[in-house]
Protein backbone atom coordinates (compact mmCIF):
# COMPACT_ATOMS: atom_id res chain seq x y z
CA UNK A 1 0.00 0.00 0.00
CA UNK A 2 1.31 3.42 -0.95
CA UNK A 3 1.63 6.09 1.70
CA UNK A 4 -1.03 8.42 0.35
CA UNK A 5 -3.57 10.59 2.20
CA UNK A 6 -6.58 8.56 1.07
CA UNK A 7 -5.05 5.08 0.72
CA UNK A 8 -6.11 3.77 4.13
CA UNK A 9 -9.51 5.44 3.99
CA UNK A 10 -10.21 3.88 0.57
CA UNK A 11 -9.08 0.48 1.77
CA UNK A 12 -11.31 0.69 4.84
CA UNK A 13 -14.30 1.70 2.73
CA UNK A 14 -13.73 -1.40 0.60
CA UNK A 15 -13.71 -3.53 3.75
CA UNK A 16 -16.98 -1.90 4.83
CA UNK A 17 -18.55 -2.47 1.42
CA UNK A 18 -17.87 -6.19 1.74
CA UNK A 19 -19.19 -6.20 5.35
CA UNK A 20 -15.88 -7.55 6.59
CA UNK A 21 -14.81 -4.86 9.05
CA UNK A 22 -13.84 -6.25 12.44
CA UNK A 23 -14.98 -4.25 15.45
CA UNK A 24 -14.08 -4.39 19.12
CA UNK A 25 -16.51 -4.03 21.98
CA UNK A 26 -15.79 -3.35 25.63
CA UNK A 27 -17.02 -6.51 27.34
CA UNK A 28 -16.72 -7.19 31.07
CA UNK A 29 -17.79 -10.21 33.11
CA UNK A 30 -20.73 -9.32 35.30
CA UNK A 31 -19.17 -8.99 38.74
CA UNK A 32 -22.37 -9.90 40.59
CA UNK A 33 -22.41 -13.28 38.86
CA UNK A 34 -18.87 -14.01 40.00
CA UNK A 35 -19.44 -12.86 43.56
CA UNK A 36 -22.57 -14.99 43.81
CA UNK A 37 -20.49 -18.17 43.56
CA UNK A 38 -21.39 -20.51 46.40
CA UNK A 39 -18.69 -22.27 48.40
CA UNK A 40 -19.70 -25.39 46.47
CA UNK A 41 -16.49 -26.45 44.64
CA UNK A 42 -18.59 -27.45 41.64
CA UNK A 43 -19.94 -23.93 41.21
CA UNK A 44 -18.97 -21.91 38.15
CA UNK A 45 -19.82 -18.30 37.40
CA UNK A 46 -22.26 -18.10 34.49
CA UNK A 47 -20.54 -16.60 31.41
CA UNK A 48 -22.50 -13.34 31.42
CA UNK A 49 -21.04 -10.20 29.83
CA UNK A 50 -21.95 -6.56 30.27
CA UNK A 51 -21.71 -4.69 26.95
CA UNK A 52 -23.07 -1.18 26.45
CA UNK A 53 -25.18 -1.46 29.59
CA UNK A 54 -26.85 -4.75 28.65
CA UNK A 55 -26.22 -8.32 29.78
CA UNK A 56 -25.55 -11.16 27.38
CA UNK A 57 -24.91 -14.86 27.84
CA UNK A 58 -21.57 -15.41 26.16
CA UNK A 59 -21.50 -18.29 23.68
CA UNK A 60 -18.34 -17.38 21.77
CA UNK A 61 -15.49 -17.43 24.29
CA UNK A 62 -12.78 -20.09 24.55
CA UNK A 63 -13.15 -20.37 28.34
CA UNK A 64 -14.17 -24.01 27.92
CA UNK A 65 -13.91 -25.08 31.57
CA UNK A 66 -15.17 -21.86 33.13
CA UNK A 67 -11.84 -21.08 34.83
CA UNK A 68 -11.18 -17.53 33.59
CA UNK A 69 -13.15 -16.00 36.47
CA UNK A 70 -12.38 -18.69 39.05
CA UNK A 71 -11.47 -17.17 42.45
CA UNK A 72 -8.48 -19.50 42.84
CA UNK A 73 -6.83 -18.08 39.74
CA UNK A 74 -7.47 -14.50 40.82
CA UNK A 75 -6.10 -15.19 44.29
CA UNK A 76 -2.98 -16.88 42.97
CA UNK A 77 -2.33 -13.97 40.61
CA UNK A 78 -2.84 -11.34 43.32
CA UNK A 79 -0.70 -13.17 45.89
CA UNK A 80 2.15 -13.59 43.41
CA UNK A 81 1.96 -9.96 42.31
CA UNK A 82 2.36 -8.83 45.91
CA UNK A 83 5.49 -10.96 46.28
CA UNK A 84 7.07 -10.88 42.82
CA UNK A 85 5.69 -7.71 41.24
CA UNK A 86 3.53 -7.21 38.16
CA UNK A 87 6.05 -7.77 35.37
CA UNK A 88 9.08 -9.93 34.61
CA UNK A 89 11.22 -6.96 33.63
CA UNK A 90 13.36 -8.84 31.13
CA UNK A 91 13.48 -11.83 28.82
CA UNK A 92 13.81 -15.36 30.20
CA UNK A 93 17.48 -15.52 29.21
CA UNK A 94 18.46 -12.23 30.85
CA UNK A 95 16.85 -11.96 34.29
CA UNK A 96 13.13 -12.47 33.68
CA UNK A 97 12.85 -16.21 34.41
CA UNK A 98 11.40 -16.60 37.90
CA UNK A 99 10.39 -19.39 40.26
CA UNK A 100 6.77 -19.40 39.07
CA UNK A 101 7.91 -19.87 35.47
CA UNK A 102 10.21 -22.71 36.47
CA UNK A 103 7.52 -24.45 38.52
CA UNK A 104 4.89 -24.09 35.79
CA UNK A 105 7.22 -25.53 33.15
CA UNK A 106 7.88 -28.58 35.35
CA UNK A 107 4.17 -29.07 35.97
CA UNK A 108 3.24 -28.70 32.31
CA UNK A 109 5.89 -31.25 31.34
CA UNK A 110 4.41 -33.70 33.84
CA UNK A 111 0.86 -32.96 32.70
CA UNK A 112 1.69 -33.61 29.05
CA UNK A 113 3.98 -36.59 29.68
CA UNK A 114 7.01 -34.87 28.16
CA UNK A 115 10.52 -34.40 29.50
CA UNK A 116 10.41 -30.62 29.45
CA UNK A 117 8.17 -27.68 28.63
CA UNK A 118 8.99 -24.12 27.61
CA UNK A 119 6.78 -21.09 28.22
CA UNK A 120 5.99 -18.61 25.46
CA UNK A 121 4.06 -15.37 25.71
CA UNK A 122 1.38 -16.46 23.18
CA UNK A 123 0.46 -19.46 21.10
CA UNK A 124 1.22 -17.43 17.99
CA UNK A 125 4.77 -16.86 19.21
CA UNK A 126 5.18 -20.51 20.16
CA UNK A 127 4.26 -21.69 16.67
CA UNK A 128 6.51 -19.15 14.99
CA UNK A 129 9.39 -20.04 17.30
CA UNK A 130 9.08 -23.77 16.66
CA UNK A 131 8.96 -23.50 12.88
CA UNK A 132 11.85 -21.09 12.57
CA UNK A 133 14.00 -23.14 14.96
CA UNK A 134 13.36 -26.55 13.39
CA UNK A 135 13.08 -25.90 9.65
CA UNK A 136 16.23 -25.72 7.53
CA UNK A 137 16.39 -24.01 4.14
CA UNK A 138 15.85 -27.18 2.06
CA UNK A 139 13.25 -28.75 4.35
CA UNK A 140 9.59 -29.20 3.53
CA UNK A 141 7.06 -27.40 5.72
CA UNK A 142 3.67 -29.02 5.35
CA UNK A 143 0.36 -27.87 6.81
CA UNK A 144 -3.37 -28.49 6.78
CA UNK A 145 -5.37 -26.17 4.54
CA UNK A 146 -7.47 -25.01 7.52
CA UNK A 147 -4.62 -24.51 9.99
CA UNK A 148 -4.79 -21.57 12.35
CA UNK A 149 -3.25 -18.34 11.06
CA UNK A 150 -0.31 -18.73 13.43
CA UNK A 151 0.64 -22.04 11.81
CA UNK A 152 0.20 -20.55 8.34
CA UNK A 153 2.47 -17.66 9.25
CA UNK A 154 4.93 -20.04 10.91
CA UNK A 155 5.29 -21.89 7.61
CA UNK A 156 5.89 -18.61 5.78
CA UNK A 157 8.43 -17.30 8.26
CA UNK A 158 10.36 -20.57 8.25
CA UNK A 159 11.61 -19.39 4.81
CA UNK A 160 12.17 -22.86 3.42
CA UNK A 161 12.33 -23.60 -0.29
CA UNK A 162 9.46 -26.05 -0.03
CA UNK A 163 6.11 -25.26 1.59
CA UNK A 164 2.82 -27.01 0.87
CA UNK A 165 -0.70 -27.13 2.27
CA UNK A 166 -2.70 -30.32 1.93
CA UNK A 167 -6.50 -30.62 1.74
CA UNK A 168 -8.17 -30.37 5.12
CA UNK A 169 -7.83 -33.57 7.12
CA UNK A 170 -6.33 -35.48 4.19
CA UNK A 171 -3.64 -37.61 5.81
CA UNK A 172 -3.08 -39.52 2.55
CA UNK A 173 -2.21 -36.28 0.78
CA UNK A 174 0.17 -35.34 3.59
CA UNK A 175 1.86 -38.74 3.38
CA UNK A 176 2.20 -38.41 -0.41
CA UNK A 177 3.80 -34.96 -0.08
CA UNK A 178 6.29 -36.29 2.46
CA UNK A 179 7.12 -39.23 0.20
CA UNK A 180 7.68 -36.98 -2.81
CA UNK A 181 9.93 -34.67 -0.84
CA UNK A 182 11.92 -37.58 0.58
CA UNK A 183 12.44 -38.96 -2.92
CA UNK A 184 13.51 -35.66 -4.48
CA UNK A 185 15.45 -34.26 -1.49
CA UNK A 186 16.70 -37.27 0.48
CA UNK A 187 19.10 -35.21 2.57
CA UNK A 188 16.47 -32.70 3.68
CA UNK A 189 14.04 -32.88 6.56
CA UNK A 190 10.35 -32.10 6.91
CA UNK A 191 8.10 -30.33 9.37
CA UNK A 192 4.37 -31.10 9.47
CA UNK A 193 2.14 -28.55 11.22
CA UNK A 194 -1.45 -29.15 12.26
CA UNK A 195 -4.05 -28.07 14.74
CA UNK A 196 -5.25 -30.81 17.05
CA UNK A 197 -8.75 -29.31 17.10
CA UNK A 198 -9.50 -26.90 14.28
CA UNK A 199 -10.61 -23.61 15.73
CA UNK A 200 -13.32 -22.68 13.22
CA UNK A 201 -14.80 -26.14 12.42
CA UNK A 202 -14.27 -27.90 15.76
CA UNK A 203 -13.22 -31.18 14.15
CA UNK A 204 -10.12 -33.17 15.05
CA UNK A 205 -7.06 -33.72 12.91
CA UNK A 206 -6.43 -37.35 11.87
CA UNK A 207 -3.49 -37.51 14.26
CA UNK A 208 -2.85 -41.28 14.20
CA UNK A 209 -2.46 -41.26 10.40
CA UNK A 210 -0.40 -38.06 10.43
CA UNK A 211 1.86 -39.47 13.16
CA UNK A 212 2.40 -42.66 11.15
CA UNK A 213 3.26 -40.67 8.02
CA UNK A 214 5.66 -38.42 9.93
CA UNK A 215 7.39 -41.40 11.53
CA UNK A 216 7.70 -43.20 8.20
CA UNK A 217 9.45 -40.26 6.58
CA UNK A 218 11.42 -38.94 9.55
CA UNK A 219 9.42 -35.72 9.78
CA UNK A 220 8.72 -33.58 12.81
CA UNK A 221 5.01 -33.58 13.68
CA UNK A 222 3.97 -30.36 15.42
CA UNK A 223 0.48 -30.38 16.94
CA UNK A 224 -1.02 -27.12 18.15
CA UNK A 225 -3.58 -28.37 20.66
CA UNK A 226 -4.87 -24.98 21.71
CA UNK A 227 -8.50 -26.12 21.73
CA UNK A 228 -7.95 -29.71 22.87
CA UNK A 229 -5.80 -29.50 25.99
CA UNK A 230 -7.90 -29.49 29.13
CA UNK A 231 -11.09 -30.55 27.37
CA UNK A 232 -10.37 -33.81 25.54
CA UNK A 233 -8.72 -37.10 26.38
CA UNK A 234 -7.96 -38.82 29.68
CA UNK A 235 -7.28 -36.24 32.36
CA UNK A 236 -7.71 -33.42 29.88
CA UNK A 237 -4.57 -34.45 28.01
CA UNK A 238 -6.00 -33.12 24.75
CA UNK A 239 -6.43 -34.46 21.25
CA UNK A 240 -3.13 -36.34 21.36
CA UNK A 241 -4.25 -38.21 24.49
CA UNK A 242 -7.72 -38.63 22.98
CA UNK A 243 -6.17 -40.76 20.24
CA UNK A 244 -3.91 -42.64 22.66
CA UNK A 245 -0.75 -41.11 21.18
CA UNK A 246 2.41 -40.24 23.07
CA UNK A 247 5.60 -38.23 22.83
CA UNK A 248 7.14 -40.54 20.23
CA UNK A 249 4.09 -40.03 17.99
CA UNK A 250 3.87 -36.27 18.49
CA UNK A 251 7.34 -35.02 19.36
CA UNK A 252 6.35 -31.33 19.39
CA UNK A 253 3.24 -30.38 21.35
CA UNK A 254 2.11 -26.76 21.49
CA UNK A 255 -0.49 -25.68 24.02
CA UNK A 256 -2.10 -22.39 24.91
CA UNK A 257 -3.10 -21.32 28.40
CA UNK A 258 -5.77 -18.73 27.60
CA UNK A 259 -8.51 -21.16 26.64
CA UNK A 260 -9.41 -24.18 28.80
CA UNK A 261 -6.87 -23.04 31.41
CA UNK A 262 -8.51 -19.61 31.70
CA UNK A 263 -5.21 -17.74 31.98
CA UNK A 264 -2.76 -16.49 29.34
CA UNK A 265 0.36 -17.60 27.51
CA UNK A 266 1.49 -20.77 25.79
CA UNK A 267 4.08 -23.53 25.93
CA UNK A 268 5.90 -26.12 23.88
CA UNK A 269 6.43 -29.58 25.38
CA UNK A 270 8.80 -32.25 24.13
CA UNK A 271 12.12 -33.94 24.72
CA UNK A 272 14.85 -32.29 26.78
CA UNK A 273 16.94 -31.85 23.63
CA UNK A 274 14.05 -30.22 21.72
CA UNK A 275 13.39 -27.70 24.47
CA UNK A 276 17.06 -26.88 24.84
CA UNK A 277 17.26 -26.27 21.07
CA UNK A 278 14.28 -23.91 21.28
CA UNK A 279 15.98 -22.03 24.10
CA UNK A 280 18.93 -21.53 21.79
CA UNK A 281 17.11 -20.86 18.50
CA UNK A 282 13.46 -19.83 18.98
CA UNK A 283 13.63 -16.10 18.36
CA UNK A 284 10.12 -15.48 19.72
CA UNK A 285 11.31 -16.93 23.04
CA UNK A 286 14.72 -15.31 23.16
CA UNK A 287 13.90 -11.76 22.13
CA UNK A 288 10.84 -10.87 24.19
CA UNK A 289 9.99 -10.08 27.78
CA UNK A 290 9.00 -13.09 29.85
CA UNK A 291 5.39 -13.73 30.78
CA UNK A 292 4.56 -12.01 34.10
CA UNK A 293 5.02 -14.35 37.04
CA UNK A 294 1.51 -13.63 38.41
CA UNK A 295 0.11 -15.05 35.15
CA UNK A 296 2.21 -18.17 35.62
CA UNK A 297 0.97 -18.48 39.20
CA UNK A 298 -2.64 -18.24 38.05
CA UNK A 299 -1.97 -20.89 35.41
CA UNK A 300 -0.55 -23.23 38.04
CA UNK A 301 -3.79 -22.84 39.98
CA UNK A 302 -5.75 -23.57 36.81
CA UNK A 303 -3.68 -26.65 36.07
CA UNK A 304 -4.48 -28.06 39.51
CA UNK A 305 -8.19 -27.56 38.81
CA UNK A 306 -7.94 -29.15 35.37
CA UNK A 307 -6.31 -32.21 36.92
CA UNK A 308 -8.56 -32.56 39.99
CA UNK A 309 -11.96 -31.34 38.78
CA UNK A 310 -12.86 -33.80 36.04
CA UNK A 311 -16.51 -32.82 36.45
CA UNK A 312 -15.80 -29.74 34.34
CA UNK A 313 -14.90 -31.88 31.32
CA UNK A 314 -17.83 -34.18 32.01
CA UNK A 315 -20.27 -31.29 32.18
CA UNK A 316 -18.83 -29.74 29.02
CA UNK A 317 -19.23 -33.02 27.16
CA UNK A 318 -22.82 -33.31 28.38
CA UNK A 319 -23.65 -29.78 27.26
CA UNK A 320 -22.09 -30.35 23.83
CA UNK A 321 -24.24 -33.45 23.43
CA UNK A 322 -27.33 -31.56 24.56
CA UNK A 323 -26.70 -28.71 22.14
CA UNK A 324 -26.15 -31.04 19.21
CA UNK A 325 -29.23 -33.14 19.95
CA UNK A 326 -31.49 -30.11 20.29
CA UNK A 327 -30.01 -28.34 17.26
CA UNK A 328 -30.35 -31.37 15.00
CA UNK A 329 -33.92 -31.85 16.17
CA UNK A 330 -34.65 -28.26 15.13
CA UNK A 331 -33.13 -28.82 11.68
CA UNK A 332 -29.97 -26.79 12.22
CA UNK A 333 -27.03 -27.86 10.01
CA UNK A 334 -24.10 -28.75 12.23
CA UNK A 335 -20.61 -29.78 11.23
CA UNK A 336 -19.24 -33.09 12.46
CA UNK A 337 -17.63 -31.65 15.58
CA UNK A 338 -17.41 -33.57 18.88
CA UNK A 339 -15.84 -30.59 20.65
CA UNK A 340 -16.96 -27.42 22.39
CA UNK A 341 -16.73 -25.59 19.05
CA UNK A 342 -20.06 -25.89 17.22
CA UNK A 343 -20.22 -23.72 14.07
CA UNK A 344 -23.39 -23.03 12.13
CA UNK A 345 -22.55 -21.99 8.57
CA UNK A 346 -24.76 -19.34 6.97
CA UNK A 347 -22.61 -18.91 3.85
CA UNK A 348 -23.04 -15.23 3.06
CA UNK A 349 -21.40 -12.61 5.27
CA UNK A 350 -24.62 -10.60 5.47
CA UNK A 351 -26.62 -13.62 6.64
CA UNK A 352 -24.12 -14.43 9.40
CA UNK A 353 -24.11 -10.81 10.58
CA UNK A 354 -27.91 -10.64 10.63
CA UNK A 355 -28.12 -13.91 12.55
CA UNK A 356 -25.57 -12.62 15.07
CA UNK A 357 -27.68 -9.50 15.56
CA UNK A 358 -30.79 -11.62 16.04
CA UNK A 359 -29.09 -13.62 18.77
CA UNK A 360 -27.87 -10.42 20.38
CA UNK A 361 -31.45 -9.15 20.49
CA UNK A 362 -32.36 -12.38 22.28
CA UNK A 363 -29.62 -11.85 24.88
CA UNK A 364 -26.83 -14.04 23.47
CA UNK A 365 -23.37 -12.92 22.43
CA UNK A 366 -22.20 -14.93 19.40
CA UNK A 367 -19.88 -13.30 16.91
CA UNK A 368 -20.16 -13.70 13.14
CA UNK A 369 -17.00 -15.20 11.65
CA UNK A 370 -16.31 -14.06 8.08
CA UNK A 371 -13.52 -14.25 5.50
CA UNK A 372 -10.57 -14.15 5.62
CA UNK A 373 -10.81 -15.97 8.94
CA UNK A 374 -12.83 -18.66 7.16
CA UNK A 375 -12.96 -19.50 3.44
CA UNK A 376 -15.26 -17.42 1.18
CA UNK A 377 -18.83 -18.64 1.21
CA UNK A 378 -18.57 -20.18 4.70
CA UNK A 379 -19.39 -17.23 6.98
CA UNK A 380 -20.74 -18.63 10.20
CA UNK A 381 -21.72 -18.31 13.80
CA UNK A 382 -18.98 -19.97 15.85
CA UNK A 383 -20.81 -21.18 18.93
CA UNK A 384 -18.70 -22.40 21.82
CA UNK A 385 -19.85 -24.25 24.91
CA UNK A 386 -18.41 -23.93 28.41
CA UNK A 387 -18.71 -25.91 31.60
CA UNK A 388 -20.00 -22.65 33.09
CA UNK A 389 -23.14 -22.72 30.94
CA UNK A 390 -26.40 -24.06 32.32
CA UNK A 391 -28.73 -26.42 30.51
CA UNK A 392 -31.31 -23.65 30.40
CA UNK A 393 -28.79 -21.39 28.64
CA UNK A 394 -28.22 -24.02 25.96
CA UNK A 395 -31.94 -24.66 25.49
CA UNK A 396 -32.70 -20.96 25.09
CA UNK A 397 -29.80 -20.50 22.68
CA UNK A 398 -31.05 -23.29 20.42
CA UNK A 399 -34.52 -21.72 20.35
CA UNK A 400 -33.08 -18.34 19.34
CA UNK A 401 -30.69 -19.93 16.86
CA UNK A 402 -33.46 -21.88 15.15
CA UNK A 403 -35.45 -18.69 14.66
CA UNK A 404 -32.37 -16.87 13.34
CA UNK A 405 -31.69 -19.71 10.90
CA UNK A 406 -35.26 -19.69 9.63
CA UNK A 407 -35.14 -15.96 9.00
CA UNK A 408 -31.62 -15.36 7.75
CA UNK A 409 -30.20 -18.52 6.14
CA UNK A 410 -29.86 -18.06 2.36
CA UNK A 411 -31.89 -20.54 0.26
CA UNK A 412 -28.66 -22.13 -1.00
CA UNK A 413 -27.80 -23.39 2.49
CA UNK A 414 -31.20 -23.50 4.20
CA UNK A 415 -31.67 -27.15 3.31
CA UNK A 416 -28.12 -28.23 4.14
CA UNK A 417 -28.06 -31.45 6.14
CA UNK A 418 -25.76 -32.43 8.97
CA UNK A 419 -22.29 -33.31 7.75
Amino acid sequence: MRRAPEALAVALREVDARRLRRRRVVAAPVRAEIEALAPDPRAAAPPVLAIDGRRYVNFCSNDYLGLATHPALAAAMADCARLQGAGAGASHLVSGHGPEHEALERELAEFTGRERALLFSTGYMANLGVAVALADRDDLVLGDRLNHASLVDAALLARTRHSLRYAHGDAAAARAALATHAATSPAAGALMLTDGVFSMDGDLAPLPALAAAAREHGAWLVVDDAHGLGTLGPGGGGSVAHFGLGADDVPVLVGTLGKAFGSFGAFVAGSAELIEWLVQRARTYIYTTALPQPVAAATRAALRLVVTESWRREKLEQLVGRFRSLAIARGLPLLDSPTAIQPVIFGAESAALEASEALRAAGFWVGAIRPPTVPPGTARLRITLSAAHREADVDALVDALAMAWARHAPPSVAGRALR
